[in-house]
């Protein structure tokens, strides 16, 4: 255990849909390894609300499965499990029935007497469909429970403040723009802003996290990272797998909105960004803020399909849906003018892999002699976020032996290798420990979230009208459609992939097209 990270107060955790996939297979093996890791508070507990009928033991087996399965720290490394079990408990009912509330209240009130929790601290967890949210959150209004009813005497008889109440509300948030100003107006008429914890798990990742300490805590690189030395980023989400049992959220989403309006986004702003004077939530999600605000409006960009998506049970047999989508981005401010960002996601590509490409300007003036139409590879760094975790560092090196020819050669530094192969928690394990200490630095505000919707809503209504650019057709298996290699090399650059072991070692750097 970190001794320098506080344990948070105790607490109960309301996960609404409790009996789904999400509880089962990240939140409750998160919260096992936070427990073995020593960040929980022994008196917090867990008490799942959904409508399937299940008893505590029927519930508690359930979360053991997921436990056993998918917790980093497991049952047979950590021996906690009989203890927690015993704080797990379950409650049948339907979301929008005043009746389930009205129990709710009373186990809260009957579990904080049991638990001691001094001040009745809740944190409420929406793992349901998003189309039940307003329904819930007006129900919590209704019911008084958005806020702590009472406060607590110590033993020299003085009153504390009351208990907190936070809610974490996961994505999508809202389907457009409009849809999510009015979903961020329901939930403000029931929870303050600083009440809100809009979850994007992409932000929970250690590597993503790694992105702020790598530019911001070494003096060697921040003074590069600007468009004096940076000829341009790539930020590329690519995926194996395609929509399988999600086609029917898949129909209605498409790439821009299972991929871009959040991850990449979040992606983009934490490149981009500004160091803020400290680490806490306000500083860090404005400076993100002013990095949307100076976001060109798309004017260009790739609208693919993988060939078989049209197969897929629950698709439409003429369906538009993209499964892959790849733009420039341009960022008007002092840091990055005309500098472009290149964004790409899809299904069905050739490798899993999350990273980020930060390739440099070509040295102005190369005095080493060059075979006829030879060049030297710029250098490039790649943060490599999932799954090879770490950092690749790509420049020039001398060849052993006579002349001067020179060599792309590796720095590398991964994870797995410096820390061991468990370091790594899963990302709601961060977020759930932030989200109950009151720090929602990783967290989406208001502002922020509709900000994304505001930038990808007009590629929406382009790609989705009468006028919408046609599909470009790819096959399983590959790096996406042959038009987005030329939307890159319009411009004389190419797509890089220099994580995991897609790349050839021997040529720097790693791409699927003509290098410039």
């Amino acid at each position: 255990m970190d001794h320098t990270i506080p344990v948070p107060p105790p607490a109960t955790i309301v996960i609404f849909g409790a009996s789904g996939d999400l509880t089962q297979r990240k939140l409750v093996p998160a919260l096992h390894s936070i427990s073995c890791g020593g960040y929980m508070a022994p008196a917090t507990r867990v008490l799942g609300v959904a409508r399937t009928p299940l008893s505590d033991d029927e519930f508690r087996n359930r979360l053991l499965d997921g436990v056993v399965e998918y917790a980093r720290l497991k049952p047979g490394i950590c021996e906690l499990w009989p203890r927690l079990a015993e704080r797990h408990t379950y409650l049948a009912g339907s979301y929008d029935d005043p009746e389930t509330y009205r129990h709710l209240s009373q186990r809260l009130t009957d579990l904080d007497a049991e638990s001691g929790t001094q001040g009745s601290n809740v944190l409420f967890y929406l793992a349901t469909p998003p189309a039940l949210y307003p329904v819930i959150i007006d129900h919590l209004g209704q019911a008084g429970l958005n806020h702590g009813n009472r406060g607590w005497k110590t033993s020299a008889g003085s009153k504390t403040s009351e208990g907190w109440r936070r809610i974490i509300i996961e994505k999508p948030f809202g389907h457009d723009l409009e849809s999510a100003h009015q979903l961020n107006q329901q939930v403000h008429a029931v929870f303050d802003e600083n009440q809100v914890y809009r979850i994007d798990h992409y932000l929970g990742k250690e590597t993503v996290q790694n992105i702020l300490t790598f530019r911001f805590a070494n003096t060697i690189f921040e003074p590069l990272w600007n468009r004096n030395y940076v000829d341009h980023v790539q930020i590329t989400v690519a995926e194996t797998v395609g929509v399988g049992h999600r086609a029917g959220y898949y129909e209605k989403a498409g790439v821009l909105r299972d991929m871009f309006q959040n991850h990449l986004l979040q992606l983009l702003t934490l490149t981009a960004m500004e160091p803020p004077a400290m680490f806490e939530a306000n500083g860090l999600r404005d400076e993100k803020v002013k990095v949307m605000r100076a976001v060109r409006p798309v004017t260009a960009g790739v609208r693919g399909q993988y060939r078989r998506y049209r197969d897929e049970p629950d698709v439409a047999p003429e369906s538009q849906t993209p499964t892959y989508a790849a733009f420039q981005l341009f960022i008007d401010n002092w840091r990055w003018r005309d500098v472009p960002f290149y964004l790409r996601s899809g299904k069905q590509l050739a490798a899993k892999t999350t990273e980020m490409a930060i390739q440099f300007k070509r040295v102005p003036h190369l005095m080493f002699p060059l075979q006829p139409g030879e060049r030297i590879t710029p250098n490039v760094l790649h943060l490599c976020l999932q799954p090879d975790e770490g950092i690749h560092l790509r420049f020039e090196a001398k060849e052993p032996g006579a002349g001067m020819r020179t060599r792309s050669v590796d720095m590398e530094f991964h994870y797995a290798e410096d820390f061991g192969a468990t370091a790594l928690p899963d990302a709601y394990e961060r977020l759930l420990l932030d989200a109950m200490q009151g720090d929602a630095s990783l967290f989406g505000r208001a502002d922020e979230i509709e900000l994304a919707w505001g930038l990808i809503d007009p590629i929406l209504a382009s790609w989705e009208g009468q006028d919408a650019p046609p599909l470009a057709f790819y096959e399983s298996g590959t790096w996406g459609p042959t038009e987005a290699d030329a939307f890159l090399a319009r411009d004389g650059r190419a797509w890089l992939t220099g994580c995991g072991d897609h790349g050839d070692a021997d040529n720097a750097p790693y791409c699927h097209c003509e290098e410039r």
